[in-house]
């Protein structure tokens, strides 16, 4: 939940009314529909708030918790009808509103082409690939940044490796505008990288390292930035020798190709990981 719009004791003090999207996709069909509704009532000062790419029924009781805490409906595009089940269910312990956008048009469609729907989440993106696919990815490395969700590293084209402060997320979003979907786990001593990063084939991961002299210039630049001391650990040689070295041993294990971004701009950076990985594409195939 946003941290910045509690109150005390975790208890919301946002009073404009919200209306989620929760879609298997990208989740723009019902947001359309939503802010048209929302157009009649002037939008009524409401919020929209997208969740994108929904496909697990453990993934919605946590969505529909949050929502509860706000004066909130929920608007969904889910096709698979256990989604459906579990999102209805779940919203109805608190007592949420829900609307169906698509199973309406799908029964009213079943009845005059006299076929049942083929109910695969985001067959509507196929109708301009090139624009939905772009959109998608950087949807995508939106919801999988920073070792968010371990589930991305196996739907990801390929999944970028490194220590803070390595450029992993602009490189990242980057490739998702070449319709690349990219999810990015940083790498911590105090914290074992997912065991689905071994499991990736080498054009598929890729490990961002830095000297550590630019990386601690660049550190005390961000704490500077942040208004803290420049004395803090985050920015002392001595933990950056510590984190290069055990990023260096993960890369190593997992059998990467590891990329030097020691003063390289973002996309001379993106330009070489598209370099392994249309490479390793083509021996795979």
């Amino acid at each position: 939940m946003d941290q910045g719009i509690k109150g005390v004791y975790g208890i919301s003090t946002y009073n404009k009314p919200i209306i989620y999207i929760i879609s298997d996709s990208i989740g723009e069909t019902a947001e359309l529909v939503a802010r048209a509704a929302a157009s009649q009532f002037n939008h009524g000062g409401v919020d929209i708030r997208r969740v994108p790419y929904v496909n697990d029924t453990h993934e919605i009781p946590e969505i529909v918790e949050e929502a509860s805490a706000f004066n909130s409906l929920i608007a969904y595009t889910l096709v698979i009808p256990e989604l459906q089940e579990m999102l209805v269910s779940e919203a109805a312990k608190y007592g949420i509103p829900t609307v169906d956008i698509m199973t309406p048009m799908l029964d009213a469609l079943s009845v005059i082409i006299q076929a049942r729907p083929r109910l695969e989440p985001g067959l509507v993106r196929r109708m301009d690939d090139e624009y939905f696919s772009k959109v998608e990815a950087i949807e995508f490395a939106v919801k999988y940044d920073d070792g968010k969700n371990p589930k991305g590293i196996k739907r990801a084209d390929l999944v970028i490796i490194g220590i803070s402060r390595t450029s992993k997320t602009p490189v990242c979003m980057y490739l998702a505008h070449k319709r690349i979907k990219a999810a990015n786990v940083p790498l911590v001593p105090e914290v074992a990288p997912p065991a689905e990063v071994f499991a990736l084939p080498p054009h598929k991961l890729i490990g961002l390292t830095i000297k550590p002299k630019q990386l601690h210039d660049i550190r005390k630049e961000r704490l500077n930035t942040l208004g803290l001391t420049s004395s803090a650990d985050y920015a002392s040689m001595e933990r950056i020798l510590r984190e290069l070295d055990h990023a260096e041993q993960i890369m190593q294990r997992a059998g990467c190709n590891i990329i030097d971004v020691t003063n390289k701009a973002i996309e001379e950076t993106a330009t070489n990981v598209l370099e392994i990985y249309y490479r390793g594409e083509r021996h795979v195939k």
